[in-house]
């Protein structure tokens, strides 16, 4: 059975920062639409702002299910899991919101983040007021080593100016899956 905490604390944080991948879950409201998972990662793309408020670094990909979710109901998950040392999960749940590059606070939000890499593709930043922080067993995560961050993303989007980006949100993350909007 695992445990349910009062706040982000100690070797909770320590654990939470120590890991070089997480996990996000959103879900469009009601019963139609998919549930999105999305792997993130890359060091100094995620900080703790205190002991129930996280953010991390969106950056342009693929798509943007989760900056959909969020306008749409504002539930997300954050899983973090070890990949090495004694098995464990940790759970974040609360509600997100997110700060897109093209809105004035952006600026403020970005300066939250103490070691970025490279933040010419971020395209939001996304924070979560957690108000349910579990772990679980992680009997079954497989043990893997880490070897180390891809470049790729950074790579990819240092060859685009900010209209490139613009032009690329606008067609490409316009809608989310289910067509809900996103900017």
């Amino acid at each position: 059975m695992g445990k349910v905490y009062p706040e982000i604390d100690g070797r909770l944080r320590d654990f939470i920062v120590g890991q070089p991948v997480f996990f996000v879950a959103t879900a469009p409201s009601g019963a139609e639409g998919h549930v999105n998972v999305s792997p993130k990662g890359m060091r100094g793309t995620f900080v703790l702002l205190g002991p129930h408020r996280v953010a991390y670094l969106d950056y342009h990909g693929s798509g943007a299910e989760t900056i959909a979710h969020l306008r749409d109901n504002g539930r997300i998950t954050l899983m973090f899991c070890a990949f090495d040392g004694p098995p464990k999960i940790v759970r974040l749940q609360g509600r997100g919101s997110s700060v897109a590059v093209t809105e004035e606070t952006f600026a403020d939000r970005i300066a939250e983040f103490p070691a970025p890499p490279d933040v010419h593709a971020v395209r939001a930043v996304i924070t979560v007021e957690v108000d349910r922080i579990s772990d679980s067993c992680g009997y079954g995560v497989p043990l893997m080593d880490f070897r180390a961050d891809r470049d790729l993303l950074l790579t990819a989007h240092s060859r685009r100016t900010a209209d490139d980006l613009a032009i690329y949100r606008a067609t490409r993350n316009a809608a989310s899956i289910d067509g809900l909007p996103v900017f």
